[in-house]
């Protein structure tokens, strides 16, 4: 790996405690309140996340991991030699390691992360496993405009890799515009690899969300003592409880943060309101049935090219070029 374990690319986005506490004061004057959920993924968030995932409730990983182990020959060979790889949101980049052993003289892997600290240990582990690849990490916010890192050298095409389902973290409107925005990102030949996690039995898809070991609590009560932590906000977690209620109508789960009883919480300079039985709206995570998402990604200008799915049909793969830039 030609870069330094620590020659983090940092683009400035990430927003100050003035910024901070704005966002969360709009959000919390909303009605209904909501905060963004990247507001999970500092350190220790990102480390439970790490732990959700290997919970047995928290089917999507497993499914996921299987899919790669199975089709990632089969992804690398579509998407062909000297690829730029980025990585949105790549966490420990586990999912990544496993294309990464097929791909062909990548030109360099760009994972782009929020938090600093994943992103850090993320490239440790990726120099040793891949002490040739040319990595440049980026501590950025994927869902604004970013400024990739300059390659050593040209690459044929930029695909953008999204896995783990979270662009059903996003309603439609704004998982179109993030498409868009990838579209541009990726170039006229490039591609976007993706995950979405697929319509199934409802029962299974909430146990996911709400693991017996109650890990997925913990994550999501972690983001009031980031705020505590973070904006001196006096957030009782005790007076706080985690939800997660798949909408089939929607088709998607809501993850809230849910009042236990009437109380005020301290934000800045003042305060926050909250009634019994309130809730902060922390997430989405819409499941797609195959023609949803083909829709998504149309409405970006994009079509899908490949599909792969894990053996129990659970979970997909996608790769998505320009719309008409498939030879008919």
């Amino acid at each position: 790996m030609n870069i330094r374990a620590l020659d983090l690319h940092d683009d400035g986005r990430t927003p100050p405690a003035t910024g901070l506490l704005e966002i969360v004061r709009r959000g919390l004057r909303a009605q209904p309140k909501r905060l963004p959920s990247w507001l999970f993924y500092d350190a220790p968030g990102s480390a439970l996340f790490e732990r959700i995932c290997e919970q047995p409730e928290y089917y999507l990983t497993r499914c996921e991991t299987a899919l790669m182990q199975a089709h990632a020959a089969g992804i690398a060979d579509t998407l062909g030699v000297d690829v730029r790889l980025v990585e949105y949101g790549s966490g420990n980049a586990a999912k990544t390691r496993l294309l990464l052993e097929h791909m062909a003289a990548p030109v360099s892997y760009v994972p782009v992360e929020i938090s600093p600290e994943p992103l850090q240990q993320s490239v440790r582990r990726l120099g040793e496993r891949f002490p040739q690849l040319a990595v440049q990490p980026l501590c950025a916010d994927f869902t604004r405009a970013l400024r990739l890192p300059i390659p050593s050298r040209a690459p044929r095409r930029t695909v953008l890799y999204f896995p783990g389902s979270t662009i059903g973290n996003f309603d439609t409107r704004d998982a179109v515009a993030l498409l868009r925005k990838m579209r541009g990102e990726m170039g006229d030949n490039g591609g976007i690899l993706i995950g979405a996690d697929l319509k199934k039995d409802p029962a299974l898809i909430e146990a996911a969300y709400n693991d017996a070991a109650g890990v997925t609590a913990e994550f999501t009560l972690n983001m009031l003592a980031r705020l505590n932590r973070e904006l001196g906000c006096d957030f009782d977690l005790a007076g706080f409880r985690h939800r997660a209620h798949y909408n089939a109508l929607a088709g998607r789960i809501e993850t809230s943060l849910v009042s236990q009883r009437a109380q005020k919480v301290r934000l800045g300079r003042g305060t926050v309101v909250f009634g019994d039985g309130e809730a902060i709206r922390v997430e989405i995570s819409c499941k797609y049935s195959l023609e949803d998402f083909a829709a998504l990604a149309g409405k970006a200008g994009l079509e899908v090219l490949r599909v792969w799915l894990d053996p129990e049909r659970m979970f997909s793969v996608q790769y998505l070029v320009r719309a008409g830039s498939v030879a008919r």
